[in-house]
C-alpha cells in the first residue's frame, strides 16, 4: 500500500497540478512530495470553457430545392376526345401523356387532365383555296390554335396554367435505332416510390387508352381525305406540346449534403437519357458543326438511388453530318451527338451520347439508322399509287369494246377511275357523268403527271425535328483524352 502511494504521490502531481495561485499555467508544478504523501501541495488545474465548436463538428444545414417548373416547359397532351372545328371556344379535353419533373420530384404525372378551347381558326387564303379547288376538294384546312388553361392532377387539385400550344400531332411514331439493342432502364421511372402502385396502375391504363389511329382509322381518313367536302376534326391522340408562359411553383423541398454529392458523377454506360430539343433541327439548314442543345426531361438516378442527373440538365452537342433533300426525290439526312453534360454548378462532363429513340410524326416518313442518323424515307406505296395512275390514263385513251358495240367515251370504270386519279371524288364524279373521252384523258394525264412529279421528280423530303421533340439519348464516356473545352451554344430565344 506504501509502495503504491509513493508511485502516485510521484506521477500524478507531476502531471495534473499547478503551483497553487496559478491555476492557468501550463508550468509543471516544482514542488516534490514526500515518499508516502496523499496530497499534493499543489492545486488541481481547473477545468477549461468547453468549446462546441472545437469539439463537435458543425452540422451542415440541409439545401432547400425550389420545385419551380419554368416556363417555356412543354407539357405534353393528348386529346381524348374527337373536337371539331366550328369556332373559336370550342373546349378541348386530354390527359398528359408525359410526366413532368421539378429538379428530382415528380409534379405533374402521366394522366393528369388538361382542359382548354379553340382560341383562333384563320381564314383560308384565296391562293390555298384555288389550289385546293384544283385537286378537287371545296373545303379546305382551315388553320386553328388552341391552349390550354386548366390542369386537374391526380388527387383532384386544379392548376390554373397559361400556355402557348404548338401545332398538333395526330398520328405519332415511336422510332429506335436498334429494336434489338436491351437499355439499361431509367431509374427516373422509380421516382415516385411514394405512391401507391394501383394509382399508378390506373393513370398508366388511362394513358395507353389514348392511341394514334390504328389502320381502319386511317383507311376512313384516306377516303374522306378524297371526298370534295368534308368536316374538319381534331382527331383523339392528336399530340400537343402545351409550353407554360408563367412557371408554376410546386413548393420547397430539403435535400441534404448527402443526397446531393453524387450530382453530376457519370451514369453506367448505356444508361438511356430521356430529353427533349430546346431548338429545332433541319437537314435543309443545318451544317456540319452546327450546335446541338438538350435538356433533360426525368431525372437520373443511379442504382443505388442516388440523384445523378436532375431534370433540366443540359446536353450539349452538335450536326456531325447533314445532307439536304435534292431534286428527283433524293431525300434529307441527319446525324448529331452530344458531347458534354453541364452540371447544375455549370461545369462540364464531356460524353459521347447518341440518338437511340425519336418521337415524330408518322407523316414525316423518317427513321433512325443505328448510329444515331436520321433520314427521310418514302412510302413504297409510290410505285404502286404512280403506276395505277399512269395505266388508268393509258386506259381512258381506249374505246370500250362489249357485246359487238363500241363506246366511244370507253368503259365507265375506266372514266371515274381516271377522273378520281385527277381530282378525286369530284373528278370521277365529272368523268363518270361526262361520257367524253378526251375529259377522261384530261383528268388521266393530269393525275398520272402530278404522282410522277410528286414521287420522282420534285424535291425530296427533309428531316425536320422541331422544337420539343422527345428523344432517348445513349450515355457513354467520352473518348481517352477527350477534353472538355466551352462548347458553342446556340442562342435560346427569350
Amino acid at each position: 500500500m506504501s509502495v503504491t502511494r509513493s508511485i502516485l504521490g510521484l506521477i500524478v502531481p507531476a502531471l495534473l497540478c499547478v503551483p497553487s495561485g496559478k491555476t492557468q499555467s501550463t508550468q509543471a508544478c516544482p514542488e516534490i512530495p514526500s515518499a508516502d504523501a496523499l496530497v499534493a501541495g499543489c492545486d488541481l488545474p481547473l477545468p477549461q470553457p468547453f468549446d462546441v465548436d472545437d469539439q463537435v463538428p458543425a452540422i451542415q444545414p440541409a439545401a432547400r430545392i425550389p420545385l419551380t417548373v419554368p416556363s417555356g416547359t412543354p407539357v405534353r397532351i393528348a386529346l381524348d376526345q374527337r373536337t371539331r372545328i366550328t369556332r373559336v371556344g370550342e373546349l378541348v379535353h386530354g390527359q398528359v401523356v408525359q410526366a413532368v419533373y421539378a429538379f428530382d420530384q415528380l409534379v405533374i404525372p402521366a394522366g393528369a387532365v388538361a382542359q382548354g378551347h379553340v382560341t383562333k381558326i384563320a381564314p383560308v387564303s384565296a391562293k390555298r383555296r384555288s389550289l385546293a379547288y384544283a385537286n378537287g376538294n371545296f373545303s379546305p384546312f382551315r388553320k386553328y390554335e388552341i391552349t390550354f388553361d386548366t390542369l386537374t392532377l391526380p388527387d383532384g387539385k386544379q392548376l390554373p396554367i397559361k400556355t402557348t400550344v404548338s401545332p398538333g400531332t395526330a398520328e405519332v411514331v415511336h422510332l429506335v435505332s436498334d429494336p434489338a439493342k436491351q437499355k439499361q432502364k431509367n431509374a427516373a421511372a422509380r421516382a415516385a416510390d411514394n405512391a401507391k402502385q394501383e394509382a399508378k396502375d390506373k393513370i398508366h391504363d388511362a394513358v395507353t387508352e389514348i392511341n394514334s389511329p390504328g389502320r381502319m382509322q386511317r383507311l376512313e381518313g384516306m377516303v374522306l381525305a378524297r371526298s370534295p367536302y368534308r368536316r374538319q376534326y381534331i382527331e383523339r391522340g392528336t399530340r400537343f406540346n402545351a409550353s407554360l408562359d408563367t412557371p408554376l411553383d410546386f413548393g420547397v423541398e430539403t435535400r441534404t449534403a448527402e443526397q446531393l454529392a453524387t450530382i453530376g458523377s457519370a451514369p453506367a454506360n448505356d444508361t438511356l437519357l430521356h430529353a427533349r430539343l430546346v431548338l429545332g433541327v433541319n437537314s435543309a439548314t443545318a451544317s456540319r458543326g452546327t450546335p446541338v442543345l438538350a435538356l433533360l426531361t426525368e431525372p437520373l438516378f443511379s442504382a443505388d438511388h442516388h440523384l445523378l442527373l436532375p431534370a433540366d440538365t443540359r446536353l450539349i452537342g452538335q450536326v456531325v453530318q447533314v445532307k439536304p433533300a435534292r431534286h428527283l426525290h433524293r431525300n434529307g439526312e441527319l446525324r448529331f451527338i452530344f458531347e458534354h453534360i453541364e452540371t447544375p454548378e455549370g461545369s462540364l462532363r464531356a460524353m459521347q451520347g447518341s440518338l437511340e429513340g425519336l418521337e415524330v410524326d408518322r407523316a414525316a416518313n423518317m427513321k433512325l439508322d443505328e448510329e444515331g442518323g436520321t433520314r427521310a424515307t418514302d412510302s413504297k406505296t409510290r410505285y404502286l399509287s404512280t403506276g395505277l395512275a399512269v395505266v388508268l390514263a393509258v386506259a381512258s385513251a381506249h374505246t370500250d369494246t362489249e357485246h359487238g358495240t363500241t363506246d366511244a367515251s370507253g368503259d365507265p370504270g375506266v372514266r371515274a377511275g381516271a377522273g378520281e386519279s385527277g381530282l378525286g371524288l369530284a373528278g370521277a364524279l365529272l368523268s363518270y357523268a361526262a361520257r367524253s373521252s378526251p375529259v377522261s384523258i384530261a383528268f388521266g394525264a393530269y393525275g398520272a403527271s402530278a404522282s410522277i412529279y410528286s414521287n420522282f421528280l420534285s424535291r425530296g423530303h427533309e428531316v425536320v425535328l422541331p422544337k420539343d421533340t422527345p428523344m432517348e439519348i445513349g450515355f457513354g464516356n467520352a473518348h481517352p483524352g477527350a477534353t472538355t473545352p466551352k462548347p458553342q451554344e446556340p442562342k435560346v430565344p427569350q
